[in-house]
C-alpha cells in the first residue's frame, strides 16, 4: 500500500511571538501566558502551540516566574 506524500506533510504553525515581533515574554502578562497552559496548569508543548524554540524557552521561564510570584496558580481548579 503506497501512502500519499500529501498526507505526511503537516501544516506548519507560525510563532505568534515572531509574527508580532515580540522579543521578550513578560511574566506579568498572565492573560498571554494562560494561552500556553492546559487546564491542569501544564505548559503546552511547542509542537501544539507552534511557537519557535527560543520563544518556547522564554514562555517556560516566564510561566515559572509567574507561578513563583503568585500571578498564575500552579494548578487550576
Amino acid at each position: 500500500m503506497i501512502r500519499d506524500n500529501r498526507d505526511d506533510k503537516k501544516k506548519h504553525k507560525n510563532c505568534s511571538f515572531c509574527a508580532e515581533k515580540i522579543d521578550a515574554v513578560d511574566y506579568k502578562d498572565a492573560a498571554r501566558l494562560k494561552r500556553y497552559l492546559t487546564e491542569a496548569g501544564k505548559i503546552i508543548p511547542r509542537r501544539i502551540t507552534g511557537t519557535c524554540a527560543s520563544h518556547q524557552r522564554m514562555i517556560a521561564t516566564a510561566v515559572k516566574r509567574a507561578r513563583e510570584a503568585s500571578i498564575i496558580n500552579y494548578v487550576f481548579d
